[in-house]
Order: structure tokens, then C-alpha cells, then sequence
């Protein structure tokens, strides 16, 4: 996946040791995640989301949201081994952009990382309005479980011209109409704006409402309807991780559609390192799948409780080491 050939024929040979010296880091923390933050991505986004489905008497508004997070969570550590084992798309025929292999695994990863975002975000408002007007239906479990049922729809919506660039480059190519949508540059456009900018700005605008409302104290504050102040911390980790990891992905994005749609012939160092910087971006997204039901296990003081009610009902949860009995006859003698 990493390499330094875009330091070909750029003058820039004296760099290649230190262009190397990257790639080993990059190699080794591609491989850790792959050995470790898979694995324990698949592992908690698994427990997470089913310890809280037992568990759905004692929901609340932010446990709704973090399971719609863990599914999404899900996608991305499946996807994470074929696109960080993957190689350069500049020298694989099968994973150019516009491929079968290319296309059927970006749209999934488009809308996990839509549902990321939006989740984080809508977690964010209501959380503020939960905080604001305690005991509202605005911010119940009812309305969120339909509001995460309209996200995913929506992400998959907006993942809807990836998939209409593949149906129009397998039917027909020399259509004026697919001709018209082949514009990945639109398209990528059309996904930093709605699936980064807004949500950012939304997530943003919640935490600033926040930040007004905990320097106000009120009676409601003793409200035992509200939220318990855990919930804050884990609230704003969580923006802080879910952004902090996916804008280096979307900023790559926003300037590799600036860069191309300039209109000028690209040269092949810059090609190579708009190619490298996906991949690093690429790298930190996925860092997002384990990273947040990490934070959701050891921040949310509720987790445990329902993971052991979970543990009770499975198969093996119930056995109970049976009594040393000759152990208690000597300590009886």
C-alpha cells in the first residue's frame, strides 16, 4: 500500500531515505491496526450493540446513537483489510477508480462514514436539547431509533452517484446522459459538503449551546430526568475522536476534487502524492471504528451492567465453579 515512487523523476532523490523511513512507520501501524484495531473493532462495536439490544428496557437517547455508530463501525473494520492490504490504484487495473472492486467497497464506506458523522452530530444536538429541556420526546429513544433509520437512508441517498457512475460506465458509455454524470470531482464535492461540512458545523453549533448551558445553573439542573454528567464527557470524546479522525480524510478529498478540477494536466509526482495522503487519511478513518466503542465501554458507567446481563444469558454464563468439597470437610475437621 505505501510506497515512495512518486520521488521518481521529481529532483527529490535526496529525500528517498526519509521517504522510506515513513513508509516503514506507516507499514507497521497499517499492520498493528490490521492485527489489533480490526480485531477489536469487530470484537466491541459487536458487544456494544448487542449487550444494548438485550438491554433495550434501560436505552437511552446517546446508547441509540453509539449502537447506530457500532453498525457503522462494523462495515469499516470489515472493509479495513482490503483497503489498507490494498495496493497503489495507479498500478492495479482492478482497483482504478470506476472499477467493480473500487466501486462495490466505496459505497459502503461512503455511507458508514456519512452515518459516523451524522450520528456524531445528531448525538450532539440532542444531548443539548436533552440537556436544555429534560424529560422532552424530542429526545427520546422512540424518535431517535426512527431519526438513525433516516440517517442510514439519507447516506445511502447521498452514496447514490457512486452508484449511478457504475451503472453508467457498465450500460452505456457513450451516452450523453452517463456522460454527463461521470463527474467523480462532483460527486466527491457533493460528499465533503454534505457529509463533512455539515454535520461539523452542526456538531460545532450543539457543543457552543452546551457550553452556554453548563455555565447557567438551574433548578432543572437536580432533575433526576436528566442525563448523568458522564454522558457529557463521553459526548464531547467522542466528537473530538469521530472529527479528529475523519478530517484528514475529508480535507484529502476536498483538495484532490480542488486540484483535478482545475482542469490542468496533473503531473504523476503530485498524482503520487495525493495517492499517498488518501491512504494515510484512510488510515485514520479506520482508526475510528475501535477508537469509539473504546471510549464508549470505559466512559459510559452504564456498559458494564448490561454487558454482564448479556454474559448471564449466553451458554456459558451461568457456570459456576462447584465447591472444593473435600477442601471444606478438612477446613471443618
Amino acid at each position: 500500500m505505501w510506497g515512495c515512487g512518486w520521488l521518481n523523476g521529481t529532483g527529490l532523490v535526496e529525500e528517498l531515505p526519509a521517504c522510506q523511513d515513513l513508509q516503514l512507520v506507516l507499514l507497521v501501524l497499517s499492520l498493528l491496526g490490521l492485527l489489533v484495531g480490526v480485531p477489536v473493532g469487530l470484537c466491541y462495536n459487536a458487544l456494544l450493540v448487542l449487550a444494548n439490544l438485550h438491554s433495550k428496557a434501560s436505552m437511552t437517547m446517546p446508547d441509540v446513537y453509539f449502537v447506530n455508530m457500532a453498525v457503522a463501525g462494523l462495515v469499516l473494520s470489515a472493509l479495513a483489510p482490503v483497503h489498507l492490504l490494498s495496493p497503489l490504484s495507479s498500478r492495479w487495473p482492478l482497483w482504478s477508480v470506476g472499477s467493480d472492486v473500487h466501486v462495490a467497497l466505496q459505497i459502503p464506506f461512503n455511507v458508514s462514514s456519512l452515518v459516523a458523522m451524522y450520528s456524531t452530530a445528531l448525538l450532539s444536538l440532542d444531548h443539548y436539547i436533552e440537556r436544555a429541556l429534560p424529560r422532552t420526546y424530542m429526545a427520546s429513544v422512540y424518535n431517535t431509533r426512527h431519526v438513525c433509520g433516516f440517517v442510514w437512508g439519507g447516506a445511502l441517498l447521498t452514496s447514490f452517484s457512486s452508484l449511478l457512475f457504475y451503472i453508467c460506465s457498465h450500460v452505456s458509455a457513450r451516452a450523453l446522459e452517463c456522460a454527463k454524470m461521470q463527474n467523480t470531482e462532483a460527486a466527491d464535492a457533493m460528499l465533503v459538503f454534505i457529509g463533512y461540512a455539515v454535520p461539523a458545523m452542526a456538531a460545532l453549533y450543539a457543543l457552543l449551546l452546551l457550553s452556554r448551558v453548563h455555565r447557567e445553573d438551574t433548578p432543572l439542573d437536580q432533575d433526576e430526568g436528566r442525563l448523568e454528567p458522564s454522558a457529557h464527557r463521553l459526548l464531547v470524546a467522542t466528537v473530538c475522536t469521530q472529527f479528529g479522525l475523519w478530517t484528514p480524510h475529508y480535507l484529502t478529498l476536498l483538495g484532490c476534487t480542488v486540484f483535478v478540477s482545475r482542469g490542468k494536466p496533473v503531473d504523476a509526482h503530485y498524482l503520487g502524492l495525493m495517492d499517498f495522503a488518501k491512504d494515510v487519511s484512510k488510515l485514520l478513518a479506520f482508526c475510528s471504528s475501535f477508537v469509539t466503542p473504546l471510549l464508549y465501554r470505559y466512559m459510559n458507567q452504564s456498559f458494564p451492567g448490561k454487558l454482564r446481563r448479556l454474559m448471564k444469558k449466553l451458554p456459558w454464563g451461568n457456570r459456576q465453579c462447584s465447591p472444593d468439597h473435600v477442601g471444606v470437610q478438612q477446613v471443618l475437621a
